[in-house]
């Protein structure tokens, strides 16, 4: 093989070593970021508070509550579209939660991922 033929490594390039090393610490802050969210919980409620669902911040319905103003034996109709809609309100803000809280460390994975051609990053 002819030299200077193949890749070049060294000289101005990234350290590989260095960037596997920023790769770890963003995967360590990621996983620290997901168990927060896990942990957090939100609310979202609909019928102006007659239901309410709380969800983490990863999306896991935690708890619904209904107010006995909501209950209608001849209108369950209502009583269903209430609940889904507080559990996709409560769903919708801890998305809003989850990009507050991933949104920095995602955005930062953009061009140094795109770089190293990393799958997952």
């Amino acid at each position: 093989m002819a030299k200077g033929g193949g890749p070049q490594f060294g000289g101005g390039g990234p350290n590989m070593q260095q960037l596997l090393k920023q790769a770890q610490k963003m995967q360590q802050q990621m996983a620290a970021a997901q168990e927060e969210l896990a942990a957090t919980e939100v609310t979202g409620s609909a019928g102006g508070g007659l239901v309410t669902a709380t969800v983490t911040g990863a999306g896991e319905l935690r708890a619904l509550a209904i107010d006995p103003k909501a209950v209608d034996p001849d209108d369950v109709e209502t009583l269903q579209d209430l609940v889904v809609a507080a559990v996709r309100d409560a769903r919708r803000v801890a998305e809003e939660l989850a990009e507050q809280t991933m949104g920095p460390l995602t955005s930062g994975l953009g061009g140094m991922a795109g770089g190293l051609g990393l799958p997952g990053l």
